[in-house]
């Protein structure tokens, strides 16, 4: 089951571990075995299905969330990141723009011209990186 670039097992064990509670704390909390925990945990089975509300209570999250296999902290990283770029790409434009109007206003001292410029292709430099990366 994997959507999101996380399967369940994933979701399960990082909730798990951001709790501090091993595999057999779980597996107790659930009635169930820790090798059933490990196998969920390694995508080699899924916890039932009737079981999913009581996981979720215990790792603090929703069905839907463990189903998705995309947690609060992963959507909130998300909107961080589209946040971050949004900023840069503004920053880009912003930059572009006043170096162009401070150019035919003649009020731009080369100084101020290459802070600028440098700005706007710094920000430029790092949206390309994210980009590279996969940061999203």
């Amino acid at each position: 089951m994997k959507q999101s670039g996380n399967t369940m097992g994933m979701v399960i064990a990082s909730l798990r571990k951001a709790q501090g509670m091993t595999q057999a704390e779980l597996a107790e909390k659930m009635q169930v075995t820790d090798k059933a925990v490990s196998k969920w945990e390694r995508d080699l089975s899924c916890p039932d299905i009737q079981s999913l509300p009581r996981l979720a209570e215990i790792l603090e999250v929703s069905v839907e969330e463990l189903m998705q296999g995309e947690t609060r902290s992963a959507s909130l990283v998300k909107r961080i990141n589209e946040i971050v770029d949004l900023v840069l790409n503004a920053l880009v434009v912003a930059m572009g723009i006043a170096l162009v109007v401070c150019s035919v206003l003649k009020t731009l001292e080369p100084t101020s011209g290459f802070q600028l410029a440098g700005l706007g292709l710094a920000s430029a430099g790092i949206l390309f990186l994210r980009q590279d990366k996969g940061i999203r």
